[in-house]
C-alpha cells in the first residue's frame, strides 16, 4: 500500500467528502480477501481514515493507533483475568485495531501518496501482532486451564500457521514483483462468494472469537476450528506458491 503522503494541493475535505471519495476510487478486492476484511473492516478502517484525514493524521499516526488498540487487547488477554468482560472489551479492542490497520492505507490515499517506510511499519506491526496474540492466548489458557496443558499446543501451532502464512504471502509477493509479475492483490478479481468461501480464514474472525474468551471450553472450540483452518489454508498455499514460483523460474530461464 502507499502511504505517508502529503495532502493533495492542502485541501482538508470533509469527514463525508474524504469517505465519499475513497469508496469511489474502491477498484473491487483481491482474490485471496475474505468476506469480513472487505465487506466489514474496510468500510470501518474507511471512516476512520476520512476521521483522521479530517484531523490532520498521518499513516503512521494511524499505524500507532492500531498498534495500540490491538497490543492493549493482547495484554488483557495474557494478564487479565479470564472472563467475560476480559473477552469482549479484547474482542472490541481487536477489532478496533484491524480497522485503524486498514486506515492507514487509505489515509495515505488520501494524502496523495506514501512512503517505503510507512509501508515497513505496517508489516512490522502485523508480523508482530499474528505471533504475539496467539502467545497471549497461551498464557491466558495456562492461567486458566493449568490442568490440560496438550490444549496449550492449539494457540502455538496457530501462531507457526499464522505467522509462516504472513511470511510466506510477503516473500510471496516479492519475488514476484522483482520479476515484473502482479502479484495476488494487484490483479484483483475477488468475488462475493469467493469472500464468503474464505471467511474462515479471516483475521476479523480471530478478533470476534474473543467473546467467548470468558468460557475457555467454548472459546476453544471455535478458536481451535480457526486454527485448523489456518493449518490447512497454509498448507494449500505452501503448493500453490510453490508451483507459481516454479512457473516463474521457468519463464526467466526460457
Amino acid at each position: 500500500m502507499t502511504r505517508d503522503g502529503a495532502p493533495g494541493g492542502g485541501t482538508v475535505l470533509s469527514i463525508v467528502d474524504s469517505y465519499r471519495a475513497l469508496a469511489a476510487a474502491q477498484k473491487g478486492h483481491a482474490r485471496g480477501a475474505p468476506a469480513y476484511s472487505v465487506y466489514v473492516n474496510r468500510r470501518m478502517g474507511r471512516f476512520f481514515a476520512a476521521v483522521a484525514h479530517r484531523l490532520g493524521l498521518t499513516p503512521n499516526q494511524a499505524s500507532a493507533i492500531s498498534a495500540v488498540h490491538t497490543f492493549l487487547a493482547i495484554g488483557l488477554i495474557a494478564a487479565a483475568p479470564v472472563e467475560a468482560w476480559t473477552g469482549f472489551v479484547a474482542a472490541a479492542l481487536l477489532a478496533l485495531g484491524y480497522a485503524w490497520d486498514s486506515a492507514d492505507g487509505q489515509l495515505a490515499r488520501l494524502r496523495g501518496g506514501g512512503t517505503v517506510q510507512g509501508e515497513w511499519l505496517d508489516h512490522f506491526i502485523d508480523a508482530l501482532k499474528l505471533s504475539s496474540l496467539h502467545l497471549a492466548v497461551l498464557v491466558g489458557l495456562y492461567r486458566a486451564i493449568p490442568d490440560q496443558p496438550v490444549l496449550l499446543l492449539i494457540p502455538l501451532v496457530f501462531s507457526i500457521a499464522s505467522s509462516t502464512g504472513f511470511a510466506g504471502m510477503l516473500l510471496n509477493d516479492l519475488l514476484k514483483s522483482t520479476r515484473g509479475v502482479a502479484s495476488t492483490h494487484q490483479r484483483g478479481g475477488g468475488t462475493l462468494g469467493r469472500s464468503v468461501l474464505l471467511l474462515p480464514t479471516d483475521f476479523g474472525l480471530v478478533c470476534l472469537v474473543f467473546v467467548f474468551w470468558g468460557w475457555p471450553a467454548l472459546f476453544l472450540v471455535f478458536y481451535g476450528l480457526l486454527a485448523l483452518v489456518a493449518v490447512l489454508f497454509l498448507a494449500a498455499a505452501a503448493v500453490k506458491w510453490s508451483r507459481e514460483m516454479r512457473a516463474i523460474g521457468a519463464d526467466g530461464a526460457s
